[in-house]
């Protein structure tokens, strides 16, 4: 079976979350900047999965061959499998991933009248782009009361295909928004991002769902929380803050309260401390943690500041919290954490951190480490950020030697 994937805006951190969920395969294929191919014999749920990763917004299944035109006739075999057994009425969409002009809304009529001639009622749903939103496919209905074609354009023909899944944007807008506890004032790391960045540091961990997991500057619980909701059963955090501490237990118990009935994964409510990073190695148990996700400070996001003594003061915190990870740390334990990088005058100014005891994971399968859309850093690490934002995020990946 060939999956496809639709990547989420930073396309390099959507394929190394994918490699991390899915594994290293070597048949990963990058098509267009925006869809993700990969073969796998093994099916897997896909509702499930994608409601895991913060960075795929639709999964679904390619039919097996190409079509070296789009029109109704060259569609009509893979349409009568979609059509088939449905007797009510058909909600349906088509999204075209290409550069190549093609007539979707012609398409889009010839379906209608191809459902219609087999005595059967739809409604066909279009929006003003090429690609369907998740939103349009999800309110519509689309997966339940029909489909959504997908159309694929590739150097040698057309992929089609249908989508069984697309990322619960209401759920993660409620975690988001929603959460009783917010510290606009300190940042707010988004739950979707705190979702790759627990796939990214429990990669390759068998039986990773026991695995102790560890935010030592857990804000306002967003790693926390997200890791509760993924099926972690051994989840901790601290913060130096007290009102962090005070922000996540809350944080906790609204989670608890509005998901709990429905999820039953909760097997305990993570432990939070106040406690100085600089110092964990005096109060936890060495080599006590088998991963660590964290976004320590990135220091002020507003107003004027002297960006090279913000980085020298950073510098020393992050050295002084990834010597103190190595202290608590199981062997072969691992670390992702973001690093700022700081925006001045379309220039990035990135932190000089001391990396000795870990080495440092280029996340990204092997077949497209040099695939130039990525666009790492020197480092082979992951850039994310917006062109109006100031202080940008370096995604980390280590191992401890």
């Amino acid at each position: 079976m060939t999956y496809f994937f639709e990547l989420g805006s930073n396309i390099a951190l959507s394929v190394a979350e994918i490699a991390a969920v899915f594994g290293m395969k070597e048949n990963y294929r990058l098509i267009g900047g925006k869809i993700l191919l990969f073969e796998d014999a093994l099916s897997f749920a896909e509702e499930k999965a994608i409601g895991k990763m913060g960075g795929v917004i639709k999964i679904g299944e390619l039919f097996e061959r190409k079509i070296k035109n789009i029109n109704i006739k060259e569609c009509l075999p893979f349409l009568e499998e979609l059509i088939l057994g449905k007797t009510e009425k058909i909600c349906f969409g088509v999204s075209y991933y290409g550069r190549k002009k093609i007539n979707i809304k012609h398409l889009g009529m010839d379906i209608k009248s191809l459902i219609k001639e087999r005595d059967g009622n739809c409604r066909w749903v279009s929006g003003k782009e090429n690609v369907l939103s998740s939103v349009i496919v999800e309110q519509n209905r689309l997966l339940t009361k029909g489909f959504e074609l997908i159309i694929i354009e590739t150097e040698n023909g057309f992929y089609l295909g249908h989508t069984k899944a697309v990322q619960p944007f209401k759920e993660l807008s409620a975690r988001d928004y929603g959460r009783p506890a917010r510290d606009d004032h300190s940042g707010m790391l988004p739950p979707k991002l705190a979702q790759i960045m627990i796939n990214l540091v429990s990669a390759d961990f068998g039986n990773k769902l026991e695995k102790k997991i560890y935010d030592p500057f857990c804000g306002s619980g967003t790693i926390l929380t997200e890791a509760m909701l993924m099926g972690f059963a051994n989840v901790f955090g601290s913060d130096l803050s007290e009102r962090a501490v005070l922000d996540t237990k809350k944080n906790i118990g609204w989670i608890v309260r509005r998901f709990g009935d429905t999820k039953d994964i909760f097997k305990k409510e993570p432990e939070v401390r106040q406690l100085d990073v600089r110092r964990l190695g005096a109060f936890l148990e060495k080599k006590s943690i088998d991963m660590i996700a964290t976004e320590p400070y990135l220091g002020p996001q507003r107003g004027l500041t002297d960006i090279y003594a913000v980085k020298k003061e950073l510098e020393c915190l992050y050295k002084e919290a990834l010597g103190q990870f190595k202290q608590i740390l199981k062997a072969k334990g691992r670390v992702v954490i973001i690093f700022p990088i700081f925006k001045q005058k379309q220039k990035m100014q990135f932190l000089n951190v001391d990396l000795t005891g870990f080495k440092l994971i280029n996340p990204l399968p092997i077949s497209l480490q040099n695939e130039k859309a990525l666009n790492l850093s020197f480092r082979k690490t992951i850039i994310y950020g917006r062109e109006s934002q100031r202080v940008w995020r370096e995604i980390v990946v280590l191992e401890m030697n």
